[in-house]
């Protein structure tokens, strides 16, 4: 038997939808980041983007557990001397529902070039309605 080397060419990538609403953010991310990797298939390559194409719709309506909301501060610097800027997940996600899932797919991929081509891959849309119907999407149950 021999190992298959996944080659570009030969990747058949998938356009999936994931409807956020009342989700835990956690749970959701994990099972984001397993299918831009492509892990969810046989030619899953570590060192090749072998993923699908995800669209999350209903960010605004993601659950976050505990206390998570006032207590989960996401911090940015500018640069400059005392530039620290911070902000908390409940702030975040009335002012950018789309940012809370993408910094958590983030986070849960490697920190390479490859990663920021993964996540190039996913569409995320704070209400229900996506401009990807053309590329007929699989609703996708977590």
């Amino acid at each position: 038997m021999r190992t298959e080397v996944a080659k570009i060419e030969n990747i058949n990538r998938d356009w999936h939808l994931i409807d956020a609403q009342d989700m835990v953010l956690g749970r959701v991310a994990a099972k984001i980041a397993d299918i831009l990797r492509g892990k969810n298939k046989a030619i899953y390559s570590p060192n090749t983007d072998t993923g699908d194409f995800v669209i999350v719709v209903n960010a605004e309506k993601i659950a976050l557990t505990g206390r998570k909301l006032s207590d989960k501060i996401y911090y940015s610097h500018t640069g400059f001397p005392g530039g620290l800027k911070e902000i908390s997940a409940g702030k975040l996600l009335e002012k950018k529902p789309e940012d809370v899932i993408k910094k958590a797919v983030k986070g849960m991929l490697p920190k390479n070039k490859l990663a920021r081509q993964i996540i190039k891959k996913l569409k995320i849309y704070a209400g229900a309605n996506h401009p990807h119907d053309a590329q007929q999407p699989k609703t996708l149950t977590i």
